[in-house]
């Protein structure tokens, strides 16, 4: 028998449940694999409270923000704003770099500015360094819990005289650094006239419609948002 018989016979010999050497099963996917595991999400810490206030808020004695301000206590816990205000949404504002030139050389740190609010009368912001953005940005986040403040919203234009809340009650002026912002009431419908950042914050806050000026180096958000926070905290201290 010659050589090219022999090998159609060892062809022909391999029967139909005999592996088939560089193919697999339509699809892509090997035989016997194992199944992908679902992906886990991350679990949320569970909030223990480390001051004697956080204490009170877990155990239900204390339930609003307002009482606490009223109090005069000072907020050092996160999981207390949590606590009191589940609703609350965080937005990164801004980030940055700082390089500082030390004996070891160059080195390089991130910072961030986060704002957060639950669109309906409360803001904070924080500010964080730190050598790793995410590392940066959750302390920024957690200072920004931390500095939520309660804002008391109305309708002080002459324009509108409408008993809803979209607006000031009245004109207010903050200042952060070198940086003034003055709001003032308008009426209903009219909207949010300001800059982007600024405008977003003051949506943070629950304004729907304000007249603003700004003045000074409104670019540098450090200074703007601390600005934006003081003019809306005068609205609930005033008030």
């Amino acid at each position: 028998m010659s050589q090219s018989a022999q090998s159609k016979g060892g062809q022909g010999q391999r029967g139909k449940g005999a592996p088939v050497y560089g193919r697999g099963p339509p699809g892509g996917s090997k035989e016997g694999d194992r199944p992908r595991r679902p992906r886990r999400e991350p679990e949320e810490e569970v909030w223990v409270p480390k001051t004697i206030l956080g204490q009170k808020v877990a155990s239900g004695e204390i339930t609003s923000l307002e009482e606490i301000i009223e109090s005069g206590l000072r907020i050092q816990e996160s999981g207390i704003i949590k606590k009191l205000l589940p609703d609350l949404k965080s937005e990164v504002v801004d980030v940055g770099m700082i390089q500082k030139m030390t004996s070891n050389g160059q080195s390089t740190r991130f910072k961030a500015i986060v704002a957060t609010g639950n669109e309906n009368g409360y803001l904070g912001i924080g500010q964080g360094k730190s050598k790793q953005m995410r590392i940066a940005i959750e302390k920024a986040t957690s200072q920004a819990f931390i500095n939520v403040q309660p804002i008391k919203m109305g309708c002080g234009s002459w324009e509108c005289r409408c008993d809803q809340k979209h607006s000031v009650p009245f004109k207010v002026k903050g200042k952060g650094g070198s940086v003034t912002i003055e709001i003032i009431p308008a009426p209903r419908g009219l909207g949010l006239v300001a800059g982007g950042k600024i405008k977003r914050l003051l949506e943070l806050a629950g304004l729907k419609d304000a007249w603003t000026t700004a003045k000074g180096s409104t670019p540098t958000m450090n200074s703007t948002s601390k600005a934006v926070l003081d003019c809306l905290r005068q609205t609930f201290s005033q008030g």
